[in-house]
């Protein structure tokens, strides 16, 4: 469960020298927590309600922490945040975006990652880093 995450997510940052604090634990259980992707806003609107003097530079801060830590993935298109399912592990970023109910769910598909990457390397780009964000219907709110 909850617990369970945000104790191996303290284990792995401590692995690498780096403190998941009180407050950044917090923003990961509330990302985590959450069945869709949660702008920073909304993130600092949920930590006021047990942190009453919280403002922007404080949720970016606990946000650009997980996502050096590899905990957390930042959706472009939503402009929010996703907990990892690889959380501690370079990955290339695959979302399924849903347009009706706004779910992204996270793939990791080497096919589609090798298949990008050798397009690329064809036109003599060198990849570094990838995301790739697909919008459409989820299961659920797609017409049967």
């Amino acid at each position: 469960p909850l617990d369970a995450v945000l104790d191996r997510a303290a284990a792995l940052c401590a692995g690498r020298g780096a403190q998941l604090t009180d407050l950044r634990r917090q923003v990961l259980a509330l990302v985590l927590g959450s069945e869709q992707p949660l702008g920073a806003y909304a993130l600092l609107d949920l930590l006021k309600a047990t942190r009453a003097g919280a403002a922007p530079p404080t949720i970016y801060r606990a946000l650009d922490f997980l996502l050096e830590q590899g905990l957390i993935h930042r959706i472009e298109r939503l402009n929010a945040f996703v907990g990892c399912v690889s959380a501690g592990h370079a990955h290339a970023h695959q979302f399924l975006i849903c347009r009706q109910c706004g779910h992204a769910a996270e793939l990791h598909d080497h096919a589609v990652e090798h298949a990008l990457e050798n397009a690329a390397r064809r036109i003599g780009f060198t990849p570094a880093k990838m995301t790739v964000e697909m919008e459409g219907l989820c299961q659920g709110c797609a017409p049967a």
